[in-house]
């Protein structure tokens, strides 16, 4: 005869559904997709299984909550940390800081997982006293996220540089969308739609007794991205990297692609759920990374190989650069008219103007400008989150020119 599993005592029930709920928690800030509910479903899931066998444990918490193949090793991670050693701090430090093993290769690290024990992590001073409370520890308040988002990418700290990362990748980035001319059903609106209410009436017996309509659809704008890598925006194209991986996590049309002295199309990389990794296996792909610049050259390619792909449906191109490219000017000039023929419009984001008086006097900027439909900052998160309304596409292309007088706080460019 089959005997159930022997339920846990009263005394320790509690505790378990303490940690249940807490590694659900630390499962949800490393980036699983988890509601309260499931700290429910795992506890009644563990009612059915000897809690006392841990491959038991692991396989009935991983079907819970594991949603493809690339979660497992997350998961498996922080099942380890969380629930078998009594180390787990000491794991942490490994994870923050990685060590070097002359016999074997160091283990991969998962900031993610790092970011979220870190957060639950409580202060040496305060551990014993709160090791019967539930606290909950954040890790930048809401005056720090507003501060920090408005600091210039090229000024922040390690810590700081790590503490925007997972400001972003908390923040799922939703561009607005724009209305199409396509009409779709709906419960109200402009259009009223005869044939539905007509359809509707015929199987209320001849009764017309409400109508039916239909209103203007929208979607999401398709958005190509042209990064610069070169040696003086190496520190911002990483930040616009991530800032597009939260793009690519929320189902956005985009397609992205680098150039320093070559073109790399990046868009197949970006669609890794970790960031770290994209980032880490697109800095392994691309080879140019902050090296030169060649401008014309990677445009010309752009517009031989993919524009006529990718710039359909009234696409509109971000192009992030400083323009500081002195090279092979009239190329420049001829690939961007050309480009601007294949897009609908051209946003150009330049991390110069975060200077009060930015002239544009360097030879590339003046050859760019003339063919872009928008120009605007990109120094930092404030200004590429304002992306979410510029790319509304209410009311058209709005143009906008850099200022012909230099301020006498501008640098020099020549």
């Amino acid at each position: 005869m089959l005997h159930a599993a022997a339920p846990p005592r009263p005394a320790r029930l509690p505790v378990l559904a303490r940690n249940v709920t807490h590694f659900m928690r630390l499962l949800r800030d490393g980036g699983f997709a988890l509601s309260p509910a499931h700290a429910v479903d795992a506890l009644h899931a563990l009612r059915h299984v000897d809690i006392g066998q841990r491959a038991e444990v692991r396989a009935a918490l991983a079907a819970l909550v594991l949603s493809g193949p690339d979660q497992r090793p997350l998961f498996d991670a922080a099942f380890d940390l969380f629930w078998r050693d009594p180390d787990w701090e000491g794991k942490l430090r490994a994870l923050l800081l990685p060590r070097v093993d002359a016999g074997a290769p160091p283990p991969k690290r998962s900031n993610r997982l790092a970011d979220a024990l870190a957060a639950r992590q409580p202060p040496p001073s305060s551990r014993p006293a709160q090791a019967e409370a539930e606290r909950i520890h954040v890790p930048l308040t809401f005056s720090d996220q507003e501060r920090l988002a408005q600091r210039d990418f090229e000024t922040l700290t390690a810590q700081e540089w790590r503490a925007l990362q997972h400001l972003v990748r908390t923040r799922r980035a939703h561009l607005a969308l724009q209305r199409t001319r396509r009409l779709r059903a709906a419960t109200c609106g402009t259009h009223a739609d005869l044939r539905a209410s007509a359809r509707l009436a015929v199987r209320q017996h001849g009764e017309w007794l409400r109508w039916k309509f239909r209103k203007r659809a929208e979607r999401k704008p398709p958005l190509v991205l042209l990064l610069d890598i070169s040696g003086s925006m190496s520190q911002y194209s990483r930040a616009v990297l991530y800032f597009c991986h939260a793009l690519m996590q929320s189902r956005e049309r985009l397609a992205v692609f680098l150039f320093g002295t070559r073109l790399t199309n990046i868009t197949r990389s970006l669609r890794e759920r970790d960031p770290d990794e994209a980032v880490a296996v697109i800095t392994g792909q691309v080879r140019d990374w902050a090296g030169g610049t060649r401008i014309g050259a990677a445009l010309a390619s752009f517009n031989r190989h993919w524009a006529r792909r990718t710039l359909s449906g009234r696409a509109t191109v971000l192009l992030v650069t400083d323009g500081l490219d002195h090279e092979q000017i009239e190329l420049l000039g001829e690939e961007m008219a050309r480009l601007r023929r294949f897009a609908h419009r051209i946003v150009w984001l330049n991390p110069l103007l975060r200077y009060p008086g930015f002239a544009p006097q360097a030879r590339g900027v003046q050859a760019i400008l003339p063919h872009v439909d928008a120009l605007r900052p990109a120094h930092n998160l404030d200004s590429l989150l304002a992306l979410e309304t510029l790319l509304s596409d209410h009311g058209g292309p709005v143009r906008a020119a850099a200022p012909a007088t230099p301020h006498k706080e501008a640098p020099p460019w020549k």
